[in-house]
């Protein structure tokens, strides 16, 4: 499927420490708003359940959802959990993103 999105090993390892932490499904919602430093941003939540026409991808045992109008902005992408000196933190490495900021979590189409 051209429109696949990945979750990487690391970010399900997370997901599934933070949903256990939480008490809930193993279920990463990634949606895209606008805003951010680059006109679009990536939000992520964790969800009780993927909607009946979310795309779900699955990485051992743990779902990735997104809804069908944040999928046409990154339709190919990778979802990585990264930890540096600077931190840690889901980062998307979108196929479509035409710019990004330094922090990340922002694009342009």
């Amino acid at each position: 499927m051209a429109d696949a999105l990945t979750l990487t090993e690391s970010a399900a390892k997370r997901v599934a420490w933070i949903a256990e932490k939480q008490a809930k499904p193993a279920i990463l919602r990634l949606s895209v708003e606008g805003g951010g430093c680059s006109g679009f941003q990536y939000k992520f939540d964790l969800a009780e359940s993927a909607e009946q026409d979310d795309m779900v991808s699955e990485t051992g045992g743990v779902r990735l959802v997104v809804d069908p109008v944040s999928l046409d902005l990154v339709s190919g992408a990778v979802v990585d959990f990264v930890e540096s000196l600077g931190g840690a933190a889901f980062r998307v490495e979108n196929p479509q993103a035409a710019s990004g900021c330094g922090c990340g979590s922002s694009f342009g189409i």
